[in-house]
């Protein structure tokens, strides 16, 4: 029987908190819902992709699932992340799978069409 892969919710990362504080209250559901699932993020703030898979190799994970929370593929999934992906599996002797963008799902947009009739209804006298 294979591993369940440790799912890491990754954001780019800013110096500012409060954009952080953002990322971390939309992964929340998925974190409350998914066993071992993290937000790390890219660069700028921690922790890091690579701080998330050196502890879980720690704990004796050797397998993940990275899902970016980004809106589409750009320079950073590309060659950024697969780089670091490319670096990390060597490094630790793991499997890090790259699943596409969330902004590649359907859903999303489906998601973005309610918040604006969401917020086109409340804005209605």
């Amino acid at each position: 029987m294979s591993e369940q892969p440790m799912v890491i919710l990754l954001a780019h990362g800013s110096s500012d908190p409060k954009w952080c504080e953002t990322f971390e209250k939309l992964a929340a559901p998925t974190i409350a819902a998914v066993p071992g699932s993290v937000v790390a993020y890219m660069e700028l703030a921690e922790p890091s992709m690579e701080s998330i898979v050196t502890n879980a190799v720690e704990q004796g994970c050797h397998n993940f699932t990275i899902m970016p929370l980004f809106l589409a593929v750009g320079r950073h999934l590309r060659k950024d992340v697969p780089e670091m992906i490319s670096v990390m599996e060597k490094t630790h002797k793991v499997k890090i799978s790259l699943a596409p963008p969330i902004g590649e799902n359907p859903q999303l947009g489906l998601a973005i069409r309610e918040v604006v009739e969401q917020t086109l209804n409340s804005s209605r006298p």
